[in-house]
């Protein structure tokens, strides 16, 4: 019983922070439609800033809450406002743009922390359930994807703001004939992306460390899961994120990582031949 506790709990969290991986680029991806290929490197910023601003003595759950999001948000404000604004609609110019983007900030991270891994203990301890030790923090992480996925579809389906943003996405015309300023709700839109990818880095600092390199590692799974999900923003990402992230853990402990990540890629594979638009684009029409 304590075994399958604990493979429950893995399980739960696997799912939850793939998802809150994904969140940040199925924004980006499923509002603006902008292939983001920096999004691993806005990950790794918010890893960073992490680090960076524990070690100088801020407590860190502020510089992961706050910091990080605040930080790398800031940074893809400028970067949208510099780059991205004068290429949407012209994805492959798009791709290769943030391609680029990526490839530079690997460049100066790497020449301003060096080559190695830096990090932060985890906090909060663990707990034993019966011969085996959970720790707290994965916990949190599950707690903190579900609060950011619930503010999310509060803000998307309930608030001018998400009514807004939506309608400016769909129809861009008829926003700026009502009033509404499409150029001004992409920025923002890609802003609160970036912000969401700086607080999965932050939150995943203490568990994976943080490398220049480490955006290779998420964003891969992130737009296979985000494209397996479909066009709805967040059913899709959640119920992706369910899949995969559950058959990737399981057979992870059946096997090992590599015959999970394996099993994940073939699983979107197989839900992708069935399902050419997504999970949502089948079962989810007009979710959010």
């Amino acid at each position: 019983m304590d075994y399958i506790i604990v493979l429950i709990l893995q399980v739960l969290y696997s799912v939850a922070s793939l998802a809150l991986v994904c969140a940040g680029l199925a924004v980006v991806f499923g509002m603006m439609r902008v292939i983001n290929l920096a999004h691993g490197e806005f990950i790794m910023l918010g890893g960073f800033t992490t680090v960076l601003s524990a070690n100088a003595g801020v407590p860190l759950m502020i510089a992961i809450l706050v910091i990080a999001p605040l930080a790398v948000g800031i940074a893809g404000y400028l970067i949208e406002r510099l780059v991205v604004r004068h290429l949407y609609g012209r994805m492959v110019d798009t791709m290769l743009a943030t391609w680029g983007l990526s490839l530079l900030l690997v460049g100066l991270a790497t020449m301003v922390f060096g080559n190695q891994v830096a990090g932060v203990a985890a906090p909060f301890g663990s707990v034993t359930i019966g011969a085996y030790g959970v720790s707290l923090y994965d916990v949190f992480v599950i707690g903190i994807t579900i609060a950011v996925l619930v503010a999310s579809y509060f803000v998307l389906a309930h608030t001018n703001l998400g009514l807004i943003a939506r309608g400016a996405m769909q129809n861009p015309e008829m926003a700026s004939s009502l009033g509404a300023s499409p150029a001004r709700i992409y920025s923002v839109t890609f802003t609160a992306g970036a912000a969401l990818s700086g607080l999965a880095g932050g939150i995943l600092a203490p568990l994976s460390g943080v490398v220049p390199t480490m955006g290779a590692a998420f964003v891969a799974k992130a737009f296979i899961t985000v494209i397996t999900g479909g066009a709805s923003i967040l059913t899709g990402t959640i119920t992706a994120s369910g899949i995969l992230g559950g058959i990737s853990t399981l057979t992870t402990f059946a096997i090992n990582p590599v015959i999970g990540d394996v099993a994940l890629l073939l699983t979107a594979i197989i839900l992708l031949r069935f399902l050419p638009y997504g999970i949502t684009g089948r079962f989810f029409r007009g979710a959010n």
